[in-house]
This record gives C-alpha cells, structure tokens and sequence, in this order.
C-alpha cells in the first residue's frame, strides 16, 4: 500500500471548527493525505471573533515539536496561527534543521476584527520564518502588513524579496464588481485566478486555501497548479458552507461529488 503524505499542521485550535487545526485536519483528510499537529494556542472564540488566545507555555511547545521531529518525518509543513513572538522563535529554531517546504498562512487578525500578532511576532515572521517559507498565502490587509508597502502588488514583491520562494496574494478580503481575483507570484513572474464571488462571509477559508495548497504540493504538482486545485477545493467548500453559528458560515471540506 502506497504511503499518505505525512502534513505537519501547526496552529491554533478554533472551537468552532470553522478554523484553525480542524480546518487544517480536514481538508488534509479530504486530500487523502496523513495529518500530523501541535497546537500552539487555545482561543476563546466563536463563528464571529477571537475573544481571547491562550497560548503554550514555549518550553512545552518546543519539546512537542522536538519528541514529534523525532520520529515522523514530514514532507510538508503548514503553518497558521503562531499567536506569540517565543512560540514562532522556537519554531524558527527548529527550522534550522529541516530541510522540509514550508507553507505559511500568516494569521495576523481574526475575521471579527481581533489583533493577533504583536510587532515583536511580525518580527519573527519577517526575519526568521518566511526566508524558510516556500509558499505564502497573505490576504492583501496581510500582506500590507508584514511588507509595509500600501499597494498590494508592491507588498508581493517586497515579500519576495524576504527570500520566501512564492506568495499567493487573496483577493476575497477586497473583491469587487463580483470577482475574486487571487494571483500567485514568484520569480517567474505572475499568474492570475479569477473566481465568481460567493453570497457569504466565511471563517476558516484562509486555513483551509493554505491547507490544500500544502497537500496539492505535497501530492507532487506544480506550484501553479497546485494553487490552481487547492483554490479549486476551496471555492467548492465555501459553496457547499453551513452556518451552525450566529456569525459567519463555515466550510464545508467534507463534501464529496
């Protein structure tokens, strides 16, 4: 029998299970791939925002992902939620000695609006983590953010220039006249994707885009294929999405054709 990919998942745990490592754990799932985790933070949150995060103590955090290292090899790791500046260290630490892709979501707000990096974590991020970052998968307020730049397409770029391999830069968050344009760039140069927008606000599309994005490379396609699918999965979920909540609809990554 053929082996699964083995996905290293890091992030935060939702109760909600609209985002987070469940939406992570799912769509690995769904990919036919095998998931392996650690979390980094509990959070007090719901179907509309994070009330809370409660990180690991960083000590505990790091002897997990040491025990973990030392007995599965991953192929590939996504990243998510790191929610403090010593958890994201530790992990950069560790990055030293694996030579595994990178596929990093940097969750820097909660779709309510909720702040969830400190400077000293953007820091971390810029400097230590997305040099080592194969794949990154910023919104456009997100990639503002870490880059500094106002336009969009510079932050790309400036992004780039961190050393991090690729960046897929979302458009949902600022869609217009009924598109959702996402573009992947790298040092090829850019490819476009358009899709029609959907009714909906969602909590978890961000997870589980750069969730399919790390399976669709660890399955062996092209990066811009690979991009192409896991949009393709992920448009497909949020179509299909539910709303057991009072906040945004979630989605639905177990749906099958």
């Amino acid at each position: 029998m053929a082996t699964s990919p083995v996905i290293l998942l890091i992030g935060g745990h939702d109760p909600s299970g609209g985002a987070g490592l469940q939406a992570d754990l799912e769509t690995v799932a769904a990919h036919a791939c095998q998931a392996v985790s650690l979390v980094t933070c509990l959070t007090a949150q719901d179907t509309r925002n994070v009330r809370k995060l409660y990180p690991q103590p960083a000590a505990n955090f790091r002897r997990q992902l040491e025990v973990l290292l030392s007995d599965i090899n991953p192929v590939m790791l996504k990243i998510g939620l790191l929610g403090e500046a010593r958890l994201a260290s530790v992990l950069a630490d560790c990055l030293q000695q694996l030579d595994t892709p990178v596929v990093l979501d940097p969750v820097l707000a909660a779709g309510g609006g909720t702040d969830l990096a400190s400077a000293a974590l953007l820091e971390v991020i810029r400097e230590r983590l997305l040099p080592r970052t194969r794949l990154l998968t910023p919104n456009r307020a997100e990639a503002r953010r870490l880059s500094g730049s106002e336009n969009a397409e510079s932050a790309a770029q400036a992004l780039l220039q961190t050393g991090c391999q690729q960046v897929l830069l979302t458009g949902a968050d600022e869609a217009e006249a009924g598109q959702v344009r996402n573009s992947l760039f790298n040092a090829d140069g850019r490819v476009d994707y358009d899709w029609p927008s959907l009714p909906h606000v969602y909590h978890g599309s961000g997870c589980t885009l750069a969730s399919a994005c790390a399976c669709q490379l660890a399955l062996g396609l092209a990066p811009a294929e690979a991009v192409r699918a896991a949009q393709q999965f992920t448009w497909d979920a949020l179509r299909r999405a539910n709303r057991p909540g009072k906040g945004q609809h979630i989605p639905n990554r177990r749906w099958r054709p």
